[in-house]
């Protein structure tokens, strides 16, 4: 009974798995060794057949030569009865018009043609040796005939048996059929070795990638010396190691600013709740709650940093729109000075009303009096973001964009911040294609200067 077609499909697929599953240098190996195998068979083949062209041209040359020495003796009319064997493999007639034979070479029949009366017509007629039997007189293998008709009319034959031809490719057939798959196993073990030679860089990535754990991401993989694919996936596999870990330790230290960040408004809301309960005061019990409710707005603005940043992180943000730079300062900052000039940029509306916002809100909390918002359109377009404070020294002036960074100067007095407004512009700025740098502002405190890329006009 046939077997369901379900069930062929079943052993095309265990047997599509098994491959899948075995090892990689096992599956080189026999696939190298595949393609040896046939191109040392098609090898072979082609070496039987150019040695069977070979010998068998050798066997027509060879009676081809006693003809033209057989027809010269009968155009001389010196043929004799038993005509001299210069070589002894090649069998020669000499026949008469009437058919008898005139004249035969040692060991060749003196009244059996070698060929049949069609068989001789075709011999004359051909330019070339033909192959004819050879039981006519004997010879259980075939001949190779060349006949050739004389000026005089007798026509004259050189056989030669093809076991002149047959028993050297025997001995090849014999020498191929034992040593092809020698030679073959051979070069199965030394695709093996190979491989695994070839192989070992990799194992040792695997062995190296096995020590990188959460408890020592300082560990890198080695680097094979040899210039090839294995170095540079190991490099390439370094770099993301690396990468990984600056990440990682800067979401530790991310969290655990986060968490210290809101453990202080936590804990006013708690005190002040605490205290409420424990001494409640009629007269002082708005103050409480306005004191509490500051403290749940600054834990709320947190938060949502926090989450905006997380959302940049993951390139979460929404893609962008071409939209006027100007425009967006005269809505988010009215109420500073303006120096604004129409330029257009790629980029969401909110973000770019965010990076304004947090800009002119740090100038606001440490501006001595004034605070100016520029735009220059060009290419990049330009925000500048001027404050008369105190400005923001040299050596802080990069560290200012980290995550919770807050400076021990007259410009960190507290008003208000966590220290993640400037991290925040600098990571929406960025995930926008521009950049941020501090500068001094022309009235002697801080410009915050940003350049974004202009859009295609």
């Amino acid at each position: 009974m046939p077997a369901p077609r379900g069930e062929k499909v079943n052993i095309l697929t265990g047997a599509t798995g098994r491959w899948a599953r075995t090892g990689l240098q096992t599956r080189v190996t026999l696939l190298a060794a595949l393609v040896v195998a046939v191109a040392l068979a098609a090898g072979a083949v082609l070496l039987v057949a150019v040695l069977r062209s070979g010998l068998t041209g050798a066997a027509d040359d060879r009676a081809r030569q006693r003809v033209t020495e057989v027809v010269r003796l009968v155009e001389e009319q010196r043929l004799p009865p038993v005509i001299p064997a210069a070589d002894p493999a090649v069998l020669v007639q000499v026949v008469g018009p009437a058919g008898g034979v005139l004249a035969a070479s040692t060991g060749t029949s003196r009244t059996v043609i070698l060929l049949a009366p069609d068989e001789l017509e075709r011999a004359v007629s051909s330019p070339g040796a033909v192959t004819a039997g050879g039981d006519r007189v004997g010879y259980g293998n075939a001949l190779r005939v060349v006949a050739e008709r004389t000026d005089r009319g007798p026509v004259v034959l050189a056989a030669v048996p093809l076991t002149a031809v047959d028993d050297p490719l025997r001995v090849v057939r014999t020498a191929l059929l034992v040593g092809l798959p020698l030679l073959l196993l051979a070069a199965a073990a030394v695709i093996w070795l190979t491989v695994g030679r070839t192989l070992r860089p990799v194992e040792q990535l695997r062995t190296g990638a096995e020590t990188v754990t959460a408890a020592d991401p300082s560990r890198r993989l080695p680097v094979p010396a040899a210039e090839d694919g294995v170095r540079r996936l190991a490099e390439t596999l370094n770099g993301m190691l690396d990468r990984l870990e600056v990440g990682s330790a800067r979401q530790r230290s991310f969290v655990a600013d986060a968490a210290h960040e809101l453990r202080s408004p936590l804990a006013a809301i708690r005190t002040t709740l605490e205290v409420a309960l424990v001494h409640p005061d009629p007269d002082r019990a708005e103050e409480t709650l306005r004191s509490a409710l500051d403290d749940v707005l600054r834990t709320g603005r947190l938060i949502e940093d926090l989450l905006l940043l997380a959302r940049v992180d993951a390139g979460a943000l929404r893609p962008g729109v071409v939209i006027d730079l100007a425009e967006v300062v005269r809505e988010v900052a009215p109420d500073a000075g303006h120096d604004l000039h129409p330029a257009r940029v790629l980029a969401d509306r909110d973000v770019l009303g965010r990076v304004v916002r947090n800009l002119v809100q740090n100038a606001e909390r440490h501006a001595a009096s004034c605070v100016t918002v520029a735009v220059h359109d060009g290419d990049p377009v330009v925000l500048l973001v001027d404050d008369d404070g105190p400005g923001i020294p040299a050596e802080h002036r990069e560290r200012v964009f980290d995550r919770f960074h807050r400076l021990d100067s007259p410009r960190s007095r507290d008003t208000g911040g966590v220290g993640l407004g400037l991290a925040i512009v600098r990571e929406l700025v960025t995930s926008i294609g521009g950049r941020v740098v501090v500068e001094t502002s022309p009235v002697g405190g801080a410009r915050l200067r940003v350049e974004l890329p202009a859009a295609l006009r």
